[in-house]
């Protein structure tokens, strides 16, 4: 499989320390990753500086062979973008606001894609709905559908199912499982909800820190902490994340 981000070395500092320190991330074409950490880990910014939204002060990065910042037009291209939390407009009709994005993607029919999008997902129904209209869950929805109309080589999501009812996330998974193998899409997912996690990545990555502490599928991870699954590791993360800061609290 090639590589569709490639992120080596990447650092980052702020005011109040290291935020990032040497991480190496690679997803690859119809991969399924899960970046994961506890607060304060790194991933958001990680996540960040991957798009381009934060540039690093040190590091690389690559989507699709366009290196950041330079080739971010370019790259940004081939990437989809979603998170639960991102408002839709109120006053548009879900049909108009996928027509909208489809023509900013430049596509030759963004009606024809919205619609396969909509039905991909479970909610053609939806169509004609207003943004008021619309539950938390199905806005999640329709912001995914908006994501992958223009088929991203990436697509990175950000908390994708969290406060959804079991049924609205098995629809996300579902949908998404199915772009992964038919399109071949990559995809980049960040959760606080680990079992979410356990059934939607094949390959997770542990910050903590600022640093990559773990990579692999998750039951390879899951044995090397000797823990017996994905939400054991991330509390025994988080747990050696308060108990270092307590230390450094001390020392001050």
């Amino acid at each position: 499989m090639s590589d569709v981000l490639r992120a080596r070395g990447l650092e980052k500092t702020y005011r109040r320390g290291r935020a990032v320190d040497g991480v190496d991330l690679t997803v690859r074409r119809g991969e399924r990753v899960a970046l994961l950490g506890p607060n304060g880990a790194g991933k958001t910014t990680t996540l960040l500086m991957c798009l381009g939204v934060v540039e690093p002060d040190g590091g690389t990065v690559e989507i699709v062979g366009h290196r950041l910042p330079r080739g971010r037009s370019a790259a940004m291209a081939h990437v989809g973008f979603a998170a639960g939390y991102l408002p839709l407009p109120e006053r548009l009709r879900v049909g108009e606001y996928l027509r909208m994005y489809g023509q900013l993607y430049g596509l030759a029919d963004p009606d024809t894609q919205a619609r396969r999008g909509l039905e991909r997902f479970g909610i053609p129904h939806l169509a004609k709905a207003m943004g008021t209209e619309l539950s938390s869950g199905q806005k999640t929805l329709v912001g995914i559908v908006k994501a992958t109309m223009h088929d991203p080589e990436l697509l990175v999501l950000d908390e994708p199912t969290a406060s959804l009812d079991p049924d609205v996330a098995l629809r996300v998974r579902t949908g998404l499982a199915e772009l992964c193998e038919e399109r071949g899409t990559a995809m980049l997912v960040t959760s606080h909800n680990m079992i979410e996690v356990e059934r939607i990545a094949e390959r997770v990555v542990f910050l903590s820190a600022g640093r990559v502490v773990a990579d692999g599928p998750p039951d390879e991870v899951t044995a090397r902490f000797g823990r017996d699954d994905l939400e054991a590791v991330f509390l025994h993360l988080a747990s050696e994340r308060q108990a270092s800061e307590h230390t450094e609290g001390l020392r001050l």
